[in-house]
């Protein structure tokens, strides 16, 4: 792989195990520049969420991935639960969409975020929370949170909880789905900018996924713009952005105002993307 790539895909499809015919992501290939942010962006039901989850082994059960996924020099789809265990949560961390479905209401978020830490590393408790009151003040979250349980916390706080949890380890990649999808469009631009700052004081690659091409405008150093399974259009964020070539790109442009605004997305004209299409 090119020496300044982190991640390349090659050939990646997703199908139903028992339905190989209804395939979900279809033969997409695309590689990660180390250091970089980039952003797969497209509607719910694209393939984003299911190209991201690939890439550690994480899809349902009922789902298959082939194609080849190169972390590294190391190709992930090939190493069995137990090799990628080593790798989940230490070289790549993500964050998912919803923090109150990922965080177990029972135990503490200080707790929870130091098992992430222990699971990795061998350290007293003590020492990790240390590491974990350090790593919340990283985040925004005051270290006297540590004993609080996720129903405590706001929205945003839970999230920057998962924001702790992902960058514990100091991963070298960054997975976050949609993280500011359940957040108000205040606390979505301080979530931003705050992915933003950890990604350059550790040094991160970031995988980023999203609906929105204003958080795109915002963020992205490159884009991977995903239509019915397929990446349509890549690039460049600023190149991409100002001279979009495919009509599906153009109708998602069409659709900001984003998190600028307090309106929210407007619809994809669906008329228009038909017609443009049909000039393919």
């Amino acid at each position: 792989m090119a020496a300044n790539n982190i991640l390349e895909i090659k050939n990646l499809t997703v199908f139903p195990d028992k339905n190989k015919k209804n395939i979900l992501v279809n033969d997409v290939s695309f590689s990660l520049e180390r250091g970089k942010l980039t952003c797969i962006v497209g509607e719910s039901g694209s393939g984003k969420s299911l190209t991201a989850l690939s890439i550690i082994k994480l899809l349902s059960s009922q789902l298959r991935a082939d194609g080849f996924i190169n972390f590294e020099n190391n190709d992930l789809s090939q190493l069995n639960e137990k090799k990628l265990r080593e790798y989940r949560g230490k070289e790549i961390s993500m964050i998912f969409q919803d923090p109150m479905t990922s965080l177990n209401p029972v135990f503490t978020v200080g707790y929870q975020v130091a098992e992430a830490l222990h699971a990795h590393n061998h350290m007293s408790k003590s020492e990790a929370r240390k590491i974990v009151e350090q790593t919340f003040q990283d985040v925004g979250i005051p270290s006297d949170r540590y004993e609080s349980y996720p129903d405590e916390l706001s929205g945003g706080q839970r999230q920057r909880v998962m924001i702790a949890m992902a960058i514990i380890n100091k991963p070298k990649l960054l997975i976050a789905d949609e993280p500011t999808t359940a957040l108000d469009v205040t606390v979505q631009k301080q979530v931003l900018n705050l992915i933003q700052d950890l990604q350059k004081k550790y040094q991160m690659t970031v995988l980023f996924i999203t609906h929105d091409f204003g958080v795109v405008e915002d963020i992205a150093d490159q884009v991977l713009v995903m239509y019915q399974g397929r990446i349509v259009e890549q690039g460049k964020a600023n190149s991409l952005i100002r001279h979009p070539k495919h009509p599906y790109t153009k109708a998602l442009l069409q659709c900001i105002p984003s998190i600028h605004s307090k309106k929210v997305l407007k619809p994809i004209d669906y008329k228009w993307l038909k017609t443009e299409m049909e000039k393919l």
